[in-house]
């Protein structure tokens, strides 16, 4: 298992380049209770990006799959995770890259983008919407409700769907559920929407129509100056990311082909 230092934690990657190599490398930021093999791997994304010829790099973010596991809220900061993903790139020695992320995967690219825009080529969030600019509310620390859905005794208690959605998918996943509750419990500040409007880099966001989580894609998109939006028809949050759908407009989006045509839903 190849691994990458940053600051005090060892991460676990996977660089899957076609034969003959690349052109192209684009990296994969999974989302939350996921990992490098559940959220690209086995939804397809590994062999589409080999079929089209481009080098395919993913990791695992730290508190997950098999990365190192920090049990102190301090250490998912917003900016330590962005740093995750230019140390990979530091790695690797690569230069720029196509950047995508979902769910809170795609809250580490954008970080990561906004942290070195000059490193990154193309940006898609996926899993994400308009409700990625509130503020968050409500309890802090592990008090949230999903920090104490991941510590429950009984994940039976848990009575809101998706929480308990979430933690039966840490548990299938064999997750660190200390570590996966720290990461929730982690104290950012709101995103900075100045600096996504001058981000120079194209940006896709895309949701599925009944993600209940990311709300609506245009709402984000159109704070990025070179921003585009798509909705994938009859998908929630989680049937999303291994459409074909999906996978049909992020490679429209990567070859310069996603335009007014498809009117924003797939």
């Amino acid at each position: 298992m190849p691994s990458f230092s940053s600051g005090a934690f060892d991460l676990a990657y996977d660089d899957v380049a076609p034969a003959g190599g690349g052109e192209r490398t684009i990296l994969l930021v999974h989302g939350f209770t996921s990992n490098r093999a559940e959220g690209w791997r086995r939804t397809g994304w590994y062999g589409a990006f080999e079929r089209r010829r481009m080098r395919c790099v993913a990791f695992d973010q730290r508190g997950h799959g098999e990365s190192a596991k920090p049990h102190d809220p301090a250490a998912y900061g917003r900016d330590a995770l962005a740093g995750d993903v230019i140390a990979l790139m530091d790695h690797l020695g690569l230069g720029r890259v196509d950047l995508f992320g979902y769910s809170m995967g795609a809250r580490v690219a954008l970080a990561a983008a906004l942290k070195a825009p000059d490193r990154v080529s193309n940006l898609i969030l996926g899993g994400v919407g308009d409700k990625l600019l509130g503020e968050r509310e409500g309890p802090a620390g592990m008090e949230r409700p999903m920090a104490k859905a991941l510590l429950a005794d009984d994940p039976e208690t848990i009575e809101e769907p998706m929480l308990r959605s979430f933690r039966h998918f840490a548990d299938e996943q064999g997750e660190d559920r200390q570590a996966l509750a720290a990461c929730t419990a982690a104290d950012n500040p709101p995103l900075d929407r100045d600096a996504m409007a001058a981000l120079p880099v194209p940006v896709l966001v895309l949701a599925g129509q009944r993600d209940s989580l990311a709300g609506d894609p245009e709402g984000l998109a159109q704070i990025f100056p070179h921003g585009r939006a798509l909705t994938v028809a009859g998908c929630d949050h989680f049937s999303a990311i291994p459409h074909a759908l999906t996978k049909a407009a992020v490679f429209d989006f990567l070859d310069g082909l996603l335009d007014d045509p498809f009117e924003g839903r797939f």
